[in-house]
C-alpha cells in the first residue's frame, strides 16, 4: 500500500529520481522551456514551484536551500536574479504543461513545460511536431493529372504571355514568307515574258 506517500516514482530509484527533477529543474530555469514527457513534467511542478517560490525572498538560508536541490551555482544566480524580478507579483503557479502529443519512436506522451512569464519565448520543437511535411509529397502531380484527366489545362499568366508572343512571331514569320513567295512568282512570271519576247 502506498498510503502518504506523494508523488510518482518515474521507475526510478530514489537518487536517480531526484537526479532526473534536478537535471529537468536546472534545463527549464536556463532554457525557461523544455520538452519531456508528461509524467516528468507532473512530478517537475511540485519539485520545482517551491524553488521558485523561495527566489523572490534573496537571503543566504534561501540561497542554501536552493543550491542543495539544483547543485548549479550559475542556475541559482539567474534563478534569485532574472527570474525573481519576473515573477516577483505571482503568488504561485509559475510553470504551464501544455501536452504535445505522441512521440514518434516509443509513443510516449509529450508535454511542453515552461515559465508562465517567459511565453514569449519560441516554442521548443517536440518528438510528434516535426517540420509538418508528409511523405505524400506536394501534391503538384497530382493536380496536373487530375486536370489532364478533366481535359482542362490551366496556365498561368506567364505561360499565356509567351504563348502570344510566339505565335505574334510566327504570324509574322508566315506574312514575311508569304510576301517573298509572292516576290519570287512575280519574278519567275517576268522572266518568263522576257524569255517569250526574246524567242520571238
Amino acid at each position: 500500500m502506498r498510503h502518504r506517500k506523494k508523488g510518482k516514482k518515474l521507475g526510478r530509484t530514489s537518487p536517480h529520481r531526484k537526479r532526473t527533477l534536478q537535471a529537468l529543474s536546472n534545463a527549464l530555469i536556463e532554457n525557461k522551456q523544455i520538452t519531456t514527457t508528461i509524467a516528468k513534467a507532473k512530478a517537475l511542478r511540485p519539485f520545482v514551484e517551491p524553488l521558485i517560490t523561495r527566489a523572490k525572498d534573496d537571503s543566504e538560508h534561501n540561497r542554501r536551500q536552493v543550491f542543495r536541490h539544483l547543485q548549479n551555482k550559475e542556475t541559482v544566480n539567474e534563478l534569485f536574479g532574472e527570474i525573481a524580478e519576473r515573477v516577483g507579483d505571482r503568488p504561485g503557479g509559475y510553470t504551464r504543461i501544455i501536452k504535445l502529443g505522441q512521440r514518434s519512436g516509443d509513443g510516449a506522451e509529450l508535454a511542453l513545460v515552461e515559465l508562465v512569464d517567459y511565453n514569449d519565448v519560441e516554442p521548443a520543437t517536440g518528438g510528434s511536431s516535426g517540420s509538418g511535411r508528409t511523405r505524400r509529397g506536394s501534391g503538384k502531380g497530382r493536380r496536373d493529372q487530375s486536370s489532364e484527366e478533366d481535359g482542362s489545362t490551366e496556365e498561368s499568366p506567364d505561360e499565356t504571355s509567351t504563348a502570344e508572343e510566339a505565335s505574334a512571331e510566327t504570324d509574322e514569320d508566315a506574312d514575311a514568307e508569304e510576301s517573298s513567295s509572292e516576290e519570287t512568282t512575280e519574278d519567275t512570271a517576268d522572266s518568263s515574258e522576257k524569255d517569250d519576247e526574246e524567242s520571238k
